[in-house]
């Protein structure tokens, strides 16, 4: 009768390493939802998760590099043949000033000049020129048609020195932060990264962030650096962050290692959470109580977050194919419950290293 009494009760009063399955099946409420994982479930989970890329985000998005910007420093050179009406000397004599352009003794080089908040230069004989907002070829044509009336047959160069304000700018999880010329080379995201050193962290742990005015994307780096079409020319005015992402989940009860397990920024599915874990312990763990407890995005209380329990069953072969696709989030929680057999061998154990020899003693002292 005692031993009875202790069997119904043991679930009660032994030790274990977390509720049964029976116990977390049974807090399923209006609170808290348990959804049995299959195909369909894992893959509306899985296309939740798509990130939208790069390359769709900013698509549309392209405007031309070459454009000269208020700020930036220009220099024009004009040639005339002769014989020449305005221009007679390539300017002061002697050695050019480092970063101009060495011309022909026919032309004349005029002094750097930085265009205007308004958008000008001023060249003589042709007076104010607006620069900003054209390519200097632009600027060229446009000095030329000025002075095609008064030179004879002008040539003209203009050449930027100094790109002042097109430029992107990179920070984060860098070896160095640093702002980058954007030129018509089309400079691309991965460039950035390499003008800024690199990245402090290791790929599968970095994602970039780019923004653009109001929009904001972030892809994981390894996406970016395995689909080329990811790697965008970067505008003008770009903000490229290297975003260490620390992501991980928990692994509790039955599983080959309780531990905290870190993953990479593009995710992982819950064959590999298993597989990082060591699996399930398969003299202890319930293969139809396997758990995965999640805090999800609540649609309908707006940002609060509701607590959502995800069941599987690896008794059940096809459940394989699923966790190949059900994706691990961030601060998941993994649980693995202990099979009723193991509550039972728990309770043998207790019963014949103590109440055997309690009755062991009781028949020698009578």
């Amino acid at each position: 009768m005692i031993l009875t009494t202790l069997a119904l009760n043991a679930c009660a009063w032994l030790p274990t390493s977390g509720p049964s399955l029976a116990r977390v099946q049974g807090v399923a409420g209006p609170d808290i939802a348990i959804v049995d994982v299959d195909a369909a479930v894992a893959q509306r989970l899985r296309d939740r998760r798509v990130q939208e890329p790069f390359s769709a985000a900013f698509d549309g998005d392209a405007v031309r590099n070459d454009l000269v910007s208020s700020g930036d420093v220009v220099e024009v050179a004009i040639w005339e043949a002769p014989p020449a009406v305005l221009f007679t000397s390539a300017g002061p004599a002697g050695v050019p000033e480092a970063g101009s352009m060495i011309v022909p003794s026919n032309a004349t080089n005029f002094p750097q000049q930085m265009v205007g908040s308004d958008g000008m230069i001023f060249i003589p004989f042709a007076g104010p020129i607006q620069a900003a907002g054209k390519s200097v070829t632009g600027i060229a044509a446009e000095v030329t048609a000025r002075l095609r009336e008064q030179a004879n047959r002008p040539q003209v160069l203009v050449r930027l020195i100094s790109n002042n304000t097109a430029y992107a700018t990179i920070v984060g999880e860098v070896a160095s932060s640093t702002r980058m010329p954007i030129t018509p080379r089309r400079e691309r995201l991965l460039d950035a990264l390499a003008a800024a050193g690199g990245t402090r962290q290791p790929i599968g742990k970095v994602s970039l962030q780019v923004t653009r005015g109001d929009n904001v994307h972030a892809l994981p780096l390894d996406t970016v650096i395995r689909d080329p079409r990811q790697n965008i020319p970067l505008q003008a005015g770009d903000v490229v962050t290297a975003l260490y992402q620390s992501f991980h989940f928990t692994a509790l009860g039955a599983t080959g290692k309780s531990d905290e397990i870190n993953f990479e920024s593009q995710g992982i599915s819950l064959a590999q959470a298993l597989a990082r874990v060591g699996g399930v312990i398969d003299t202890r763990a319930n293969a139809e109580g396997v758990f995965i407890f999640r805090f999800e995005s609540n649609a309908a209380a707006g940002s609060a977050k509701r607590p959502v329990i995800y069941r599987i069953n690896l008794k059940d072969p096809r459940t394989f194919f699923v966790a190949q696709t059900f994706p691990m989030e961030d601060d998941d929680v993994l649980y693995v419950a202990n099979a009723p057999a193991a509550e039972l061998q728990k309770f043998l154990n207790l019963l014949l290293t103590t109440v055997y020899p309690i009755e062991g003693a009781v028949t020698l002292t009578k």
